[in-house]
């Protein structure tokens, strides 16, 4: 999975306002002995879990610990596109139904891929609209598609793109990234630099989300 570093998004590059770029940029894993950070109310399946550390691994190397600032977080989208989409899920579901055992509630919940982006905005007081798909193509370049979309249409000025694959057979891995207007500060320039999970520590209040 190819991921942009510099690139400009938007179809009308003539405009400076149109323009778009990568702000911040977040990948898992990591490193081979990386271990995805279990997340409160969800179970069984990596995908949920994924998409969380990948967007938490992109915003905190721009905004720092959450939330994000209200100026630009209430204006930021999130798109969420897999390839596999939380395959995990489906099957624990097609097994307990194949079975006749009783399928945990919490696994209706998060089998919409919405459940998760509503976490990711709820932590990070992302206001902007949430939009999950499921490509038959690349899945990053379809999300980036579709964050351009909603920017150049005015319905947010950045964009938070997660692409997570969580299957049955191979590792979990995916891609973040943050696009919006070459006028918002790199995470360069105007945000920290570290991406690492371990090197934040949630409040009580933060780990309720």
């Amino acid at each position: 999975m190819s991921t942009p570093t510099d690139v400009q998004i938007a179809q009308d590059a003539a405009d400076p306002a149109a323009v778009l770029t990568v702000l911040a940029s977040g990948q898992w894993p990591g490193g081979p002995d990386d271990e995805l950070p279990a997340v409160a109310g969800f179970v069984v399946s990596e995908f949920s879990p994924l998409a969380a550390a990948l967007a938490d691994l992109c915003l905190l190397g721009y905004f720092g610990s959450p939330p994000a600032d209200p100026g630009r977080g209430e204006r930021t989208a999130i798109v969420l596109a897999s390839s596999t989409g939380d395959v995990g899920t489906a099957a624990a579901v097609a097994r307990a139904v194949q079975d006749g055992r009783r399928v945990p509630p919490l696994l209706f919940y998060q089998s919409n891929p919405n459940a998760v982006a509503g976490y990711i905005a709820a932590r990070w007081g992302l206001a902007g609209p949430v939009v999950c798909t499921m490509p038959t193509g690349d899945p990053l370049t379809d999300a980036l598609a579709s964050a351009s979309l909603l920017i150049t249409d005015g319905d947010a000025d950045a964009a938070l793109v997660v692409v997570a694959d969580a299957g049955l057979a191979g590792p979990a891995e995916g891609t973040a990234l943050l696009v919006g207007p070459v006028s918002w500060p790199s995470a360069r320039a105007g945000g920290t630099e570290s991406t690492r999970l371990g090197t934040w520590t949630p409040s009580p209040g933060e780990r309720s989300l």
